[in-house]
């Protein structure tokens, strides 16, 4: 238990998300639509199969799981925001209409009740973040997207922000989260054994059903729907024994990239969501998080993290891309789902949000040296001043 606490604790995470449409509660496993019946026979003997292995298990093992999942839920209020309009458990003053959870939730149309009791019983939700999280440790040979469609931006992003802000970045990492890693049961074992504190046999008797599931229930898409990797977020390394030693390293998802595009917005949301957790990583080597958890104080360093994106964004040398086309874009990430305004977790409005960023940008663009770049100690020293008037 002290390791995972340790585990979730290092998360500074961007779990930015997602839909208030409340799902049916059928018992049924809805087949694709262009499911053939041949695949309908697979998945019912499939669920046979797994009602078999999940008798197997040892006494407890479920509920162990979730309570895990509790403690993250418990960790980042935007992820609890996430479980409560999914399952639908509260309501929630959530303003849901933003283009990105229209789109989410119409990914999720089809998701019944059972599809997501399973979603929930084995934690796949979490599973491939943690995967990541323990056992993703070097940049090389990291594919992103389901295709690799975003390897190419993020890779030279990376290299950009790191010789942009001078910090210590030599060890730093950025790896992917791929939701189909529910279909390595070797993988997911061992992240069920790491992060779940199960025994060998009993987490492969999970994986096992988790790769079933992620290969025979049509609506997780063969763990490439993108629920499963709707996610972005940063982590100061550590050592966690007997699994690994965990390097400074920034995670990005394929479903919440996939999600940006889908909605028109491929050509920024890779970079400004890499150049956010970036900050988050500056954050880290500053000290900037400071002792406090309160609401202010998880305010403040999301917000400089938002006015360092939009600084290194709009800088010339930086990503120098046109503040109208990224003011878009963050008008739109700005609106998802964070409506925990007395969490310790609190993101800040997308009013404060919107006007760090401005700030940032501000601070670039007024520049009368334009090609000097502000050391990370300056602009958080000048954030940390003008931050009154940002939460005005």
């Amino acid at each position: 238990m002290k390791n995972v606490k340790l585990l979730l604790a290092c998360v500074a995470a961007s779990f930015t998300l997602l839909t208030g449409c409340q799902k049916e509660a059928d018992s049924t496993i809805a087949p694709a639509v262009t499911a053939s019946s041949s695949a309908q026979l697979s998945t019912a003997a499939a669920i046979e199969r797994i009602e078999e292995l999940r008798a197997s298990l040892p006494a407890g093992v479920e509920a162990k799981l979730q309570q895990r999942s509790a403690l993250l839920v418990q960790t980042d209020p935007q992820y609890r925001e996430l479980a409560r309009r999914l399952l639908a458990v509260e309501p929630t003053p959530c303003d849901d209409s933003t283009p990105l959870n229209r789109w989410l939730d119409g990914q999720l149309f089809d998701w019944n009740g059972r599809v997501i009791t399973y979603a929930l019983n084995y934690d796949m939700l979490n599973l491939p973040s943690y995967y990541s999280f323990v056992f993703e440790n070097s940049s090389a040979n990291q594919a992103f997207g389901q295709n690799g469609e975003y390897s190419q931006r993020l890779t030279k992003s990376f290299k950009d922000l790191r010789r942009f802000w001078t910090v210590e970045s030599g060890q730093m990492v950025m790896v992917a989260m791929h939701g189909n890693v529910l279909l390595d049961q070797a993988k997911i074992a061992k992240t069920y054994e790491a992060v779940y504190g199960v025994d060998k046999a009993t987490a492969a008797t999970l994986a096992q059903i988790v790769a079933l599931l992620a290969d025979q229930i049509p609506q997780y898409r063969d763990g490439n729907h993108p629920i499963f990797s709707f996610n972005a977020f940063a982590l100061q390394g550590f050592d966690y024994p007997p699994f690994a030693t965990i390097p400074d390293k920034i995670v990005m998802g394929d479903g919440i990239m996939e999600g940006y595009t889908a909605i028109g917005f491929g050509d920024v949301a890779p970079q400004a969501i890499l150049a956010h957790e970036f900050g988050h990583q500056i954050q880290f080597q500053l000290n900037l998080f400071g002792e406090e958890e309160s609401p202010a104080a998880t305010r403040r360093t999301e917000l400089m993290a938002d006015a360092y994106s939009a600084y290194y964004l709009s800088h010339a040398r930086g990503a120098a891309m046109q503040w109208k086309r990224v003011r878009l874009f963050l008008d739109v990430f700005f609106n998802i789902g964070d409506c925990s305004f007395g969490s310790d977790g609190h993101h800040g409005t997308p009013a404060q949000r919107m006007a760090a960023a401005e700030w940032g940008y501000n601070l670039a663009n007024n520049a009368q040296k334009q090609g000097h770049i502000l050391s990370p100690q300056e602009f958080a020293k000048l954030f940390d001043a003008q931050l009154p008037q940002l939460v005005m």
